[in-house]
């Protein structure tokens, strides 16, 4: 999607959604007195670092407990609101201003970490020839419940055949896409080589 669809879009959705986002806020701010929004360096186009936004799902400081940065179902980490954010995927809302900051696109491969992009191979690189994205070809196809270099695969072949065609069937098949949570899974998520 071009920048004027991307902006519009975005635009569009987070004045639909700001009724949404407030609840959120408030009963997250409620639960724990903690910061509503997460903030986290992520990879975006041409492996530029940028602040990507979320609603903040688990308790304060939760990258350095526990399992760190990965997460799955069940994680005690996670907030009882937080839980039923991550569920219906409103967590990545605030992504919408990444999209109209320019950070982000509607469409495209998720963001990733740097230590996982500093162990991509040449191939895997290709990825970030464009913006990440909100959603994506991956997102569509099994999100985080896919294995890791399958995901990144799939987000290759989508640059390679990225069309508006191609974009607007993924919009469509987002929505029923969200609804199945954010966990890794048990053989999804980043797994080390070393």
């Amino acid at each position: 999607m071009n920048r004027a669809a991307d902006v519009a879009v975005a635009g569009a959705a987070l004045v639909v959604s700001s009724p949404l986002l407030g609840l959120a806020a408030l009963a997250i701010k409620l639960e724990d007195g903690g910061p509503v929004l997460y903030r986290q360096t992520r990879v975006g186009r041409d492996g530029v670092d940028f602040e990507l936004l979320k609603l903040r799902t688990m308790v304060v400081g939760a990258e350095k407990l526990g399992a760190g940065f990965a997460i799955d179902e069940g994680d005690p980490r996670i907030t009882k609101v937080g839980g039923l954010l991550r569920r219906l995927s409103v967590d990545e809302l605030p992504q919408l201003w990444n999209v109209v900051r320019g950070d982000m696109s509607v469409i495209g491969p998720r963001p990733t970490l740097r230590y996982q992009v500093d162990q991509y191979d040449e191939r895997q690189l290709h990825r970030l020839d464009v913006k990440p994205g909100i959603t994506g070809w991956a997102q569509i196809h099994g999100r985080a419940a896919l294995p890791w270099a399958e995901r990144i695969e799939l987000d290759v072949w989508y640059v390679e055949h990225r069309s508006p065609r191609l974009d607007l069937r993924m919009l469509a098949r987002t929505p029923r896409a969200l609804f199945g949570g954010t966990y890794k899974g048990e053989t999804g998520g980043w797994k080390s080589e070393s």
